[in-house]
């Protein structure tokens, strides 16, 4: 077979390859995707999606309910925003939106919607699209005038009855009658109802007359916003702190132990190959071992705290920064180094003055990006060991009641992360500088 044949059967050969292989991923792709969607159960998981909790749960992010409370046994109406008594109505205030008294109290829900508090522990609710409810406490029951197929907004027995309209909630149990009003924004964010500055105008607390004789408008604004007891300001950006600070201790306590164990695994600073295999074996330990388990391992030994959450990435991040750090030092150029030992620089200066320059950029480069990447891992972390924002947004979400809290602070671990990455790419350009600026 002449030379020309072979050729053209090795092209062909080649071809048919290629031509597998073109078929072939795709169809293995194909087939993972298959698996994935039976494995996973996909259908199902579609079938038991509750997506009227989701739209209630983003709607909760941005909104806020006043609750409106009559007890059944003492007869007291209570006006609370979410409920709390850090947002109770002081005495003799009420929302605009309620109106009437003992005999009557009105309080509209919105959309045309009424609910109408009577005596003797009567309810009317007053629905445009539906009608007029009925409800009274009689017998230790709860005895309406609803019969037949009710909507699926209705929910009613003899021991709890819940009318959910577009803008609120009647719940009304044998124990008391209970009205949530929605609306939206984040109240009391600024100042509670037991503030003097709730709902004075931003001029006025300005320029205005002094409100509190005992000290300025700004002053006292100040203090009242600081110490708001719902939104808790000062914890947060305590908080904050806290997270800021274990990212911080752990990427460069991480980086400063191990810079030195890199030399003892770089192939051309480290000729003992059992010292290069210990260490290397080492930083894969520590690597290998997620930073939420050795938070775990680290809150049983040592107890809860920010610490504990600054030692977890300090360990991880070591086995990372030394595999990075060695890496370098293996690429570093021999002809600097040697350039440093002809002046009669000792070992030690040959380090600093012949390496470290080099790696200098990479080191760096590396650090501050971790330090970007372990600010958002520290807020999970603080979630399990007790401290920084993590441990406020899972005690937030643990209630279950006050949403946009959590839209809050996860606001503010938004913006923590994006002042991060902007700290870090300063930073990096101010110490390595940038490649326009090279030219």
């Amino acid at each position: 077979m002449s030379d020309v044949a072979t050729l053209k059967l090795d092209a062909d050969g080649l071809i048919q390859r290629k031509r597998l292989i073109a078929c072939a991923v795709p169809a293995v792709i194909l087939a993972y995707l298959v698996y994935v969607f039976f494995a996973f159960d996909v259908l199902g998981l579609a079938q038991r999606a509750k997506w009227d909790n989701a739209v209630t749960l983003v709607s909760d992010s941005w909104s806020y309910k006043t609750h409106v409370t009559r007890s059944n046994r003492s007869g007291a109406v209570d006006y609370a925003v979410e409920g709390e008594r850090k947002g109770r109505y002081p005495d003799g205030a009420r929302p605009e939106w309620v109106t009437g008294g003992d005999d009557a109290l009105r309080i509209a829900l919105g959309d045309g919607a009424m609910v109408t508090l009577l005596p003797g522990n009567a309810t009317r609710i007053e629905v445009p699209t539906f009608g007029v409810i009925d409800a009274v406490l009689a017998d230790g029951q709860i005895v309406t005038n609803l019969s037949g197929t009710l909507p699926d907004w209705i929910n009613a027995s003899p021991r709890r009855v819940t009318i959910t309209t577009d803008n609120g909630r009647v719940t009304l149990t044998r124990s008391k009658t209970e009205v949530f009003r929605y609306q939206g924004g984040w109240e009391l964010f600024f100042f509670t109802l037991a503030s003097p500055y709730h709902g004075v105008p931003v001029t006025q607390i300005l320029f205005g007359e002094q409100i509190d004789p005992a000290q300025s408008n700004v002053a006292g604004a100040w203090g009242d916003f600081w110490g708001n007891p719902m939104w808790r300001h000062a914890d947060v950006v305590w908080a904050i702190g806290e997270t800021i600070l274990m990212a911080f201790l752990g990427t460069f306590g991480a980086a400063m132990i191990a810079l030195p164990l890199a030399f003892m695994v770089a192939r051309n600073f480290a000729p003992l190959a059992l010292v290069r295999g210990v260490t290397r074996r080492l930083f894969d330990f520590v690597r290998g071992v997620d930073a939420l388990i050795w938070t775990i391992v680290l809150a049983r030994a040592f107890g809860p705290g920010p610490l504990t959450g600054a030692l977890a990435i300090l360990i991880t991040d070591t086995g990372t920064f030394g595999k990075i750090f060695s890496e370098a030092l293996e690429n570093v150029d021999a002809k600097q180094i040697e350039g440093v030992a002809s002046t009669g620089a000792k070992p030690m200066q040959r380090y600093r003055f012949g390496v470290i320059p080099q790696i200098v950029p990479v080191l760096l480069a590396q650090i501050l990006y971790f330090l970007e990447s372990n600010t958002r891992s520290a807020t999970i972390i603080g979630a399990i060991t007790g401290g920084g924002i993590g441990l406020l947004l899972t005690q937030a979400m643990q209630t279950q009641k006050d949403w946009e809290e959590v839209a809050y602070y996860i606001v503010l671990v938004v913006l923590m992360v994006m002042f991060m990455d902007w700290f870090s790419g300063w930073l990096r350009g101010r110490l390595i500088g940038r490649s326009e600026g090279k030219h």
